[in-house]
């Protein structure tokens, strides 16, 4: 072996090492999420260099990537601030393509997918045992952060800020297990079980609705896919009776909005912002007002008088991810992302199609599982915009790309 085929050979152990680190750290802090993504980036560019190889295989979604990419370019034109939408909008947003591609690339076998699965399941169990204890005993094991209460309820955060951060991580990732109780046997079955109540017990005690919602979709979801009727017929049972075993303060708050879904799940400053974005997205409706520069242009957009008179904050996230993109990257942006987000489900599906190994038809499906869940929280958060959590949509979308290699024109 030459001293080049060495060196590829080498780059390719370290990219793979830093794959499965990524899931795990998730759960702990972003900082070396952060620094496992750069060299992960650099290994990868040095590897193509090398061997002197095209820098990305083909997918579906490539194209509207690229649209996606070039709108947010063009969405300087009207931004209050162009650093930060040079540093947080179009440097972050081609971070996180670059790791799609290269997940979707660099993860070539059975061996490799279970290790993400494991470095995945551990990162759960560490975050959902962290909210537990900092529930029960005042502060967070990690980070030393304390849980958050509101209308009476203590919610875990674990080593996130914010219990609806906890949530997102949670709800995003625990799908991939979740799909598996559905196919294992034996030994391998009661441990995802375990893992996957474990996970239950944190994503419950963050109080999250968008998290619980998320959660329901992807069951539902894994439910039908797999025409699991047990599942199904125990998810509508849970759906009727969740008003009656609801805890007291949550039937509070819903007697509060007068039982109005819409205001129970997004509360009413959540809807304040989803009327303050709305003029935001009539101000520049094509290419927006500039990527990363929502929270610098909330105030400037904010009514006089807000929805039921709450009054919000001068610098506000979205609480929606489409509405974000459509107030950030414009209508043509939104509309970019959805075609990708077309791409990228129609190539899954077709994936999965030609999949003949029961264990990665799983996987396959739990993948998609976590996308749906990820989306499902974007109606009320705007998770795509939490640097903590938005790689996660990236990684889970690469992953789920890369079971191409498994497929086999039938």
């Amino acid at each position: 072996m030459n001293k080049i085929a060495r060196t590829a050979k080498l780059l390719d152990h370290i990219i793979y090492f830093f794959i499965i680190l990524i899931p795990f750290f998730m759960s702990i802090a972003p900082a070396p999420v952060n620094v496992f993504e750069g060299f992960l980036l650099v290994a990868f560019l040095a590897k193509k260099a090398l061997k002197k190889e095209k820098l990305f295989a083909s997918y579906d979604a490539n194209i509207p990537l690229l649209f996606l990419f070039l709108i947010t370019c063009l969405s300087m034109i009207n931004s209050v601030s162009y650093m930060d939408t040079l540093k947080g909008g179009i440097f972050k947003l081609f971070r996180y393509i670059l790791v799609f591609l290269i997940v979707a690339e660099e993860v070539k076998g059975v061996k490799q997918i279970k290790t993400v699965i494991l470095a995945a399941g551990l990162g759960i169990v560490l975050a959902s045992i962290d909210g537990f204890w900092q529930v029960f005993t005042g502060k967070d094991f990690i980070r030393g952060y304390i849980p958050v209460i509101n209308i009476g309820l203590v919610r875990a955060t674990a080593s996130f800020k914010d219990s609806n951060l906890l949530g997102i991580y949670l709800s995003a990732l625990t799908p991939l297990i979740f799909g598996l109780v559905l196919f294992l046997r034996g030994k391998k079955k009661a441990l995802t079980m375990a893992v996957s109540l474990v996970a239950l017990t944190g994503i419950f005690l963050t109080y999250s609705r968008p998290t619980l919602l998320a959660v329901y979709a992807a069951l539902f979801f894994l439910g039908i896919a797999r025409k699991n009727k047990k599942l199904v017929s125990f998810l509508i049972i849970l759906t009727l009776l969740a008003p009656f075993i609801a805890p007291r303060s949550v039937k509070n708050w819903a007697k509060e909005v007068d039982y109005n879904f819409f205001r129970f799940m997004c509360n009413d400053d959540r809807i304040a912002v989803y009327r303050n974005s709305l003029n935001m997205i009539k101000d520049h409706p094509v290419i927006g007002l500039g990527a990363n520069t929502y929270m610098k242009s909330y105030k400037k957009y904010r009514e006089p008088v807000e929805y039921r008179n709450v009054i919000t904050k001068d610098h506000m996230y979205a609480h929606n991810n489409f509405i974000h993109m459509a107030a950030e990257i414009g209508l043509a942006g939104l509309a970019v992302f959805i075609w990708f987000l077309y791409a990228l489900f129609r190539q899954i599906r077709r994936i999965y199609k030609k999949l003949d190994d029961p264990f990665i038809k799983t996987v396959s499906l739990s993948l998609t599982a976590c996308l749906i869940a990820f989306l499902a929280n974007g109606l009320t958060e705007s998770s795509l915009y939490y640097s903590r959590v938005a790689l996660i949509f990236w990684y889970i979308s690469g992953l789920s790309l890369s079971l191409n290699k498994f497929a086999y024109d039938k």
